[in-house]
């Protein structure tokens, strides 16, 4: 049973910018990454719990994206439909999966729950956030299947 058996569903960003995913470390030029761009490599993520995508749920959203290209950071606050979602880690155990396998390795990823939009957000962002966690979530083949079932075609996707 779904934690949001009957989540609202918002229509997608008309918006859209073709984003590079395969960045060279080692090239000279550096590339500029900004907000917009790191919304298009997130926005089509498969919501583990219904046939959408996290932007049709309003779940990521490009005002809650933070970029600072000369500090080298992203930070990515993702809002869970419900107060008690059960997805909300997985959820963003997929969004970092996403941006550290898409942005260059320059950049350092925070990926956080919406302050006050989950009962336990302090908690999942300081989870999400620990690199040995993260790193141990992945290595569960099991739970790799799950997050990688979220980006299925995501690379695919030209609107």
């Amino acid at each position: 049973m779904a934690d949001n058996p009957n989540p609202t569903v918002y229509m997608p960003t008309t918006a859209h910018r073709e984003v590079k995913v395969d960045y060279d470390d080692d090239d000279m030029a550096r590339e500029a990454i900004d907000a917009q761009e790191v919304f298009e490599l997130i926005r089509h993520i498969n919501d583990p719990e219904h046939p959408l995508t996290l932007e049709q749920l309003n779940v990521v959203q490009p005002g809650l994206i933070s970029v600072d290209d000369e500090r080298n950071t992203v930070e990515v606050k993702f809002t869970p439909t419900i107060p008690h979602c059960s997805m909300a880690t997985l959820i963003g155990l997929t969004i970092r999966v996403r941006l550290l396998r898409s942005l260059p390795r320059r950049l350092k990823v925070a990926v956080a729950v919406t302050p006050g939009t989950h009962a336990q957000d302090a908690a999942i962002t300081k989870q999400l956030n620990d690199k040995e966690r993260v790193q141990a979530a992945l290595e569960n083949k099991a739970l790799l299947r799950v997050v990688n079932k979220g980006l299925d075609g995501i690379d695919d996707i030209r609107d």
